[in-house]
């Protein structure tokens, strides 16, 4: 048994979290500032004065008040002044991977780190319940990963209406016959001019549309609301376009929410070329600047209502953002609640950092930052073959430490809560989990705890995020790949040659200990808790070196943690990919039926792609039954096919251009 210690930084072993300022995010203005909230915002006006660096807690790591739009404008300039080069933020050209153009670092977004946003592959299943119990999907047809909290997807549906969103055409069906009735279609116009396949989210009898486009003046989110009221006559009732990026939009009840990020902004550098030299450019691109002004660095928005297109606001006043103590990156991370009968009633909050993974509950949101996001002079973070020009700057490593903040939610509105700190990485979303208080994370290696991975846990106290406990050397030299929380219990995935699934016990926070493990060919990149002590692992299968061969499905019998049993598995050939990992929303569990439906892919030797429904019948003793149903050919109809299942039993096979009943 590895006992658990606490690994903080800087001597903060008694606590490393910030305590809320009066359990409410409310920064209030400095004296000059207008108090009034900014267009767009609903924020009431603010009293009281909050200076620039006031910490919002007692601990090391607390978020400071951002002060005035003056305070945070220089604090960004000065943080980010070596950044700049004759070349512009970074310098040079850089070359993506994959054949992309050439891209000035100034104008590199989060288009080439962030393709995946909304629907990003998973580290980890979704949140659990308890171990005896299985997971359906959400009321409007999704697998998610936190039950409770609904996720965008391309389909939705209340059981007698389902909403396919295909590009830029909103199609509604009646689902309540013996064949889905097609009602209305509804052209959006742009929403799929983007890099992404838009999705949506259905909140009563509305509809929340969320596209996003990259160009050479950055990220751009577009949301439009839908009146579905009538289905066959379907309305856009209002749009907004925010100057960021969608890091995640999720729906609590009658309440969406978004994340929305930017990097740095768009400035009119110079390059070394005409009538600049590489000294002069360097001059003229600090001049730049220093002459920014603060609309450049925090994200506008513009709401459209009536046919009318408003004029661009800022999205979160300079009053309601805070930063961290240290530079964190040049970008900003904007939290914007609101209910779709109001769009443009909003609450909003903003953090002076860069981050592009959220965590988020039924009653808690957690941003993860790390130095891997900050400047750090060199090219990291960006995948890249060839570096050219000259000008880029070599930087130190990141040494695996993750920040983290946390916000209470309630209704639109996110306070913050605290800030703490773990040493290791953390992926993504899906490896969070936070239960009674708890946070607990999957971590991965440090430059404190080596190359491996741990489970950490950190508990609000007073606050604070107070470190607990952790587990560590968990899958040495190995990568997380799938991990399922539940109340007392985390059961996580490593692989390297073999698949180490490690079950790790919860039920005492602050002393989390491993307490058995089971070591198969191959790894599971998706979990889910099919009820009776078993979970169904949905990935890849291998040898015993390592090398990978086709998709894989088994059953896992967790009855008895110490020694953790497969069951039945279920082999695919070596060209066909099990997709739940890519994207989870394409997996349906079937609890009457005992029964998985999961998206199988090929690709075709003339390079196209065709998929099938894979319908996985889970027997008394853990064996599959499977058999293939013919899906859909052709790569963005592969990634649009869902299963999505009814109240009354039914399922119904969505493609990118049809709904029809599946026969189970």
């Amino acid at each position: 048994m590895l006992t658990s210690r606490t690994l903080v930084r800087g001597g903060l072993a008694a606590g490393v979290a910030v305590a809320a300022l009066g359990g409410a995010f409310a920064l209030g203005a400095n004296v000059g500032d207008d108090p009034s909230p900014a267009p767009g915002s609903s924020n009431k006006p603010v009293q009281r004065v909050a200076k620039a660096g006031d910490p919002l807690g007692s601990g090391d790591l607390a978020l400071v008040s951002a002060g005035t739009c003056d305070d945070l404008l220089g604090w960004y300039q000065e943080n980010t002044r070596d950044m700049v080069t004759a070349w512009g933020w970074g310098g040079g050209m850089i070359y993506a991977e994959g054949g992309g153009p050439w891209v000035n670092m100034q104008r590199r977004t989060f288009a080439l780190d962030n393709l995946n946003s909304v629907a990003d592959a998973p580290v980890a299943a979704a949140a659990g319940k308890a171990l005896d119990g299985s997971q359906s999907s959400s009321e409007t047809g999704t697998n998610v990963q936190e039950s409770g909290v609904d996720e965008p997807d391309v389909v939705k549906t209340d059981g007698k209406i389902l909403i396919r969103l295909d590009g830029d055409d909103l199609t509604t069906y009646s689902v309540a016959g013996k064949t889905p009735e097609r009602l209305s279609r509804l052209d959006l116009p742009g929403t799929h001019r983007g890099d992404l396949q838009p999705d949506m989210l259905l909140v009563g009898d509305r509809v929340v549309v969320f596209s996003q486009q990259w160009n050479q003046d950055g990220p751009q989110t577009t949301v439009q609301t839908v009146d579905l009221s009538d289905p066959k006559s379907p309305e856009v009732v209002g749009e907004s376009r925010y100057d960021a990026s969608l890091l995640s939009a999720r729906q609590y009840g009658e309440t969406v929410r978004l994340v929305l990020a930017t990097d740095l902004p768009q400035l009119d550098f110079v390059q070394p070329q005409g009538k600049f030299t590489q000294r002069e450019a360097l001059k003229e691109n600090r001049k730049v600047l220093a002459e920014s002004t603060i609309d450049e660095w925090l994200p506008a928005v513009r709401d459209t209502a009536d046919g009318a297109a408003g004029d661009a606001a800022q999205l979160v006043d300079c009053s309601d953002m805070s930063r961290p103590e240290d530079f964190t990156g040049g970008g900003s991370v904007s939290v914007v609640g609101y209910d779709p009968s109001t769009p443009t009633d909003r609450s909003t909050t903003g953090v002076a950092t860069s981050s592009q993974t959220v965590y988020s509950s039924t009653d808690r949101l957690y941003l993860a930052t790390s130095a891997s996001f900050g400047w750090r002079g060199g090219c990291c973070d960006v995948l890249v073959d060839r570096v050219a020009p000259p000008g880029w700057g070599g930087g130190s490593p990141d040494d695996g430490t993750t920040q983290l903040h946390a916000f209470a939610l309630d209704g639109p509105t996110a306070a913050y809560v605290g800030s703490g700190e773990v040493e290791g990485t953390v992926r993504d979303r899906w490896s969070m989990d936070a239960v009674d208080g708890t946070l607990r994370v999957a971590a991965g290696p440090s430059s404190e705890t080596g190359n491996s991975n741990s489970i950490v846990t950190l508990k609000e106290e007073d606050g604070d995020l107070v470190p607990l406990g952790r587990v560590d050397k968990l899958g040495v030299n190995e990568q997380i790949m799938s991990v399922r929380w539940f109340d007392d219990l985390a059961i996580l995935v490593t692989f390297r040659q073999v698949d180490p699934l490690y079950a790790i016990d919860l039920s005492d926070p602050a002393h989390p200990k491993e307490v058995g493990s089971l070591k198969i060919p191959g790894y599971s990149d998706y979990l889910h808790p099919i009820g009776k002590d078993r979970i169904l692992g949905l990935g890849v299968d291998a040898d015993n070196r390592g090398m990978t061969r086709g998709g894989q499905v088994a059953v896992f019998d967790l009855a008895d943690l110490r020694k953790p049993r497969q069951l039945g598995v279920e082999k695919y050939s070596t060209n066909i990919e099990v997709r739940a990992g890519q994207d989870p929303r394409q997996f349906t569990w079937l609890p009457d039926q005992q029964t998985a439906l999961t998206v199988i892919s090929r690709y075709g030797r003339a390079g196209g792609m065709t998929a099938w429904i894979s319908v996985l019948e889970v027997a008394k003793d853990g064996s599959i039954d499977r058999r293939n149903v013919k899906g859909t050919e052709g790569y963005a109809d592969v990634a649009a096919l869902r299963t999505v299942p009814l109240p009354d039993g039914r399922v119904v096979l969505v493609t990118e251009s049809s709904a029809e009943f599946l026969a189970l």
